[in-house]
C-alpha cells in the first residue's frame, strides 16, 4: 500500500487561492501578505502503474436506483422548516435534506445563540445532534435553560475530532446536525491545524460524502441538513 507523502503549499486566507511557493499578492483575489502555510497529504503514485481496485462482493451495494417519477421535490418532504422565519426565507422556504448550510457572521453577533434557537424549534419534531467545539455541555445546557430551549430530542457533544463526530452521528443518527464552530475541527490525517482551508474542506467533503451515503442507503433515515457555524467567516 502506497504511503501519503506531505507537501508544503500556501494558502490565501481570503479567497482559498493556492500556490507551491509564497507570494507577496494573492493571484486570485489581488489581496497583500494573505498566503498562509500549510501542510497537505499527497497520496503517493503506485508502482504498478495501475491501483488495484477493491474487490466488490455480489450482492452488496448501497446503490439503489430510484425511479425519477417517485422522486418528491414538494416543500414539505425535501426541505426541513427551521421555525425561524428570516432564516426560512433566506433558505428559500427551509433547510433542504442532505444539503450543508454554512451560517457565517463576525465573532459576537449571536450565531451560536440562533442555532440553540434553531434547536429548540426543530427538536419539536426531528432529532437534533448538537456539536460544540468550544463549549462544555453544561455550558450549552445554561445558554439553553436561558433561551428556554428543553427537549428530549436534542443531543449536545463536545468534541473537536472529526473521526469522532462522524462516528456519533453513525451511532446516533440525528435528523439534522449542528456543528459550532467548523473553524474547532480538525482531522487526523492533516497536518494542519484546526481551522486552515485544508481541514474546512476536509470537514465539508466528509460530511458530503455521508450525505449522500444516507440517501443512497435503503431504509435509511431522511438525509439531514448540517448547520455549520463559522466564527471567523464574514458575509
Amino acid at each position: 500500500m502506497p504511503k501519503e507523502k506531505l507537501k508544503t503549499i500556501y494558502v490565501c486566507t481570503q479567497c482559498g487561492e493556492t500556490s507551491p511557493r509564497w507570494l507577496g499578492r494573492c493571484p486570485s483575489c489581488g489581496a497583500w501578505n494573505t498566503m498562509t502555510e500549510d501542510v497537505v497529504a499527497e497520496p503517493a503514485k503506485a508502482s504498478s502503474g495501475k491501483a488495484a481496485a477493491a474487490p466488490r462482493v455480489t450482492g452488496q451495494t448501497s446503490l439503489v436506483p430510484q425511479k425519477l417519477k417517485s422522486i418528491s421535490t414538494t416543500e414539505e418532504k425535501s426541505r426541513i422548516v427551521t421555525g425561524i422565519s428570516e432564516l426560512d426565507r433566506v433558505l428559500g422556504g427551509g433547510a433542504v435534506k442532505g444539503s450543508l448550510v454554512l451560517v457565517g457572521g463576525a465573532p459576537g453577533i449571536g450565531k451560536s445563540t440562533l442555532m440553540l434557537q434553531i434547536c429548540g424549534k426543530l427538536s419539536e419534531t426531528a432529532k437534533i445532534l448538537y456539536v460544540s467545539g468550544e463549549e462544555s455541555p453544561r455550558q450549552l445546557k445554561l445558554r439553553a435553560d436561558r433561551l428556554g430551549v428543553q427537549s428530549d430530542n436534542l443531543y449536545v457533544l463536545s468534541e473537536t475530532c472529526l473521526g469522532d463526530v462522524l462516528e456519533s452521528v453513525e451511532e446516533e443518527k440525528p435528523d439534522v446536525l449542528i456543528v459550532d464552530s467548523i473553524q474547532t475541527l480538525y482531522q487526523d490525517s492533516l497536518e494542519s491545524p484546526a481551522g486552515s482551508v485544508a481541514q474546512v474542506r476536509a470537514f465539508a467533503e466528509q460530511q458530503r460524502k455521508h450525505l449522500s451515503e444516507l440517501r443512497l442507503t435503503p431504509n435509511s433515515r431522511k438525509a439531514a441538513p448540517v448547520m455549520i457555524d463559522d466564527e471567523f467567516a464574514e458575509f
